[in-house]
């Protein structure tokens, strides 16, 4: 349905990241098995759930650090039915491509917010407001992937060779080294975690902007050849 109506979000650039492969296989695996009774929608609506608990986890962890392996628990959640929904929708030919693209990634910039805000949460002071600094700048990359679309028709979800698989894997690794080592070290990596992302941040949109521009050129280009 989507490609008879020219709408393309439900195709992405082929991820190129260490776990694509592997995802693509796992995905191709489970589609076929998934209960007649459950729809990709209803996949996609659960990271509504997954966002509470990531949120409640870190403000649980205040009093007791385990809690973060709920946050872990979340994150491997939500990959799991953000990574079956719209391949569910395909493989049954539900045929809301332009919904799913909408609420699914609606939804992953509210579980990246959850998940970054319960940080935001367990810790205090300087550090707090460095985790909510670093959900402006997550949020810049997501927003740059859906305005690239908007502009270009391709949709690209990995940056330097890492894609939302990577992020969540590393999250449940950081996840783990605070309930082993405590949030000391944290603290002390914090401050540079912002400029680290916008040095990755800005060659992306430099990069991108200059796809678009000559995108824009070539097709003025030929509007100038045809008059």
């Amino acid at each position: 349905m989507s490609r008879q109506n020219g709408f393309t979000g439900d195709r992405k650039v082929p991820l190129r990241s260490p776990t694509a492969a592997l995802e693509r296989r796992v995905i191709d695996f489970l589609v076929p098995r998934v209960p007649a009774w459950i729809e990709g929608y209803q996949l996609t609506l659960t990271t509504v759930p997954w966002s509470v608990g990531a949120l409640a986890a870190g403000y649980l962890a205040r009093g007791n650090i385990a809690w973060l392996w709920l946050s872990s628990a979340m994150l491997f959640l939500q990959w799991f039915t953000d990574s079956l929904d719209g391949a569910l929708g395909k493989y049954r030919d539900f045929g809301i491509p332009r919904w799913g693209y909408y609420m699914d990634h609606l939804l992953d910039y509210v579980f990246m917010a959850a998940v970054l805000g319960g940080y935001a949460l367990l810790f205090e002071g300087r550090e707090r407001v460095l985790w909510l600094v670093l959900i402006a700048v997550f949020g810049a990359f997501m927003v740059n992937s859906y305005l690239a679309f908007a502009a270009s028709g391709d949709f690209k979800i990995t940056f330097a060779g890492a894609g939302p698989t990577e992020s969540r894997l590393a999250l449940i690794i950081l996840n783990t080294g605070i309930i082993v080592f405590g949030t000391g070290f944290v603290a002390a990596a914090l401050p540079y975690a912002p400029v680290l992302l916008a040095l990755v941040l800005v060659p992306v949109v430099w990069r991108t902007g200059r796809r678009i521009w000559r995108l824009d050129m070539e097709e003025k280009q030929r509007r100038q050849e045809t008059s």
